[in-house]
């Protein structure tokens, strides 16, 4: 069951979400097979098999949610020619420009690039896929998702395929208003274009640096339904149980799905 985590609230990000304790609380240790149910393994291995084996392809991918990680990139930029990535906090924006633009002192993604180059089969072309992905990125846009245009001011044209990953579930208060953010998403998506999500399962906390986070508690049927209220027919699903307690986070699982929309 749920327990009673105070909601982190959009000015709490704002001020005190550090990116780089971020980073190197979640990212700093490189995925290997003897950790195949870890969550960036996890991650880094559904999405690529989201993007390569449902064909997803197109040419605007518009990413809700970034972070200040570039990992969702390294296999959807093979299949978008472009990439909006967009966030919430000038902090994290911030950290993924330094990476974008090669600037001294950015984080340093190579291991979990070669490890996404190793599933796809060419290890040794980890540099050419960083360069990949700088090129595909075009914008880095502020978002928020309680929003009903999630980047307003600005309006793009409907995109392809929109991305989410580890982002609703803390952005939002409860139930109601996850769905409501996937229908707020879901108007940047043209009709029948697809959206591919990552979503935490049974977490109420998470810790970056030495604060807590709070995270809405979701099971895997609370986000199938929401995602089909929000308009969308799911076409794939995969999901996995962690069996041992973390210390940075209480998720039991984790899922990743992709829908089309109506």
């Amino acid at each position: 069951m749920a327990t009673s985590e105070p909601f982190t609230g959009k000015d709490a990000y704002s001020q005190h979400f550090v990116a780089r304790d971020y980073l190197q609380t979640y990212y700093a240790s490189a995925p290997d097979e003897t950790d195949r149910d870890g969550l960036l393994a996890f991650s880094l291995r559904s999405l690529h098999a989201a993007f390569r084996r449902r064909g997803l392809q197109g040419d605007t991918l518009i990413d809700i949610g970034s972070g200040p990680t570039i990992y969702q990139y390294l296999s959807a930029c093979e299949y978008f020619r472009e990439i909006v990535a967009t966030d919430y906090t000038d902090q994290n924006r911030e950290e993924m420009q330094r990476w974008l633009k090669k600037e001294p002192g950015a984080f340093d993604w190579s291991p979990v690039v070669k490890y996404v180059c190793e599933l796809e089969g060419n290890r040794e072309e980890w540099t050419q896929k960083e360069e990949k992905v700088r090129r595909a990125v075009k914008q880095v846009l502020k978002c928020d998702v309680t929003e009903p245009n999630p980047l307003a001011p600005l309006s793009l044209p409907p995109a392809d395929c929109v991305l989410s990953t580890l982002c609703l579930e803390g952005a939002c208060k409860d139930l109601p208003t996850f769905c409501s953010a996937l229908k707020n998403i879901s108007s940047l998506l043209r009709s029948g274009g697809h959206l591919v999500l990552l979503a935490i399962l049974e977490e109420t906390f998470y810790m970056v640096g030495q604060r807590r986070f709070s995270c809405l508690y979701l099971d895997q049927k609370s986000v199938e339904e929401a995602v089909k209220e929000a308009g969308f027919d799911i076409e794939w699903l995969e999901g996995i149980q962690y069996s041992s307690p973390q210390i940075s986070h209480d998720a039991k699982g984790v899922c990743v799905l992709v829908a089309r929309k109506h």
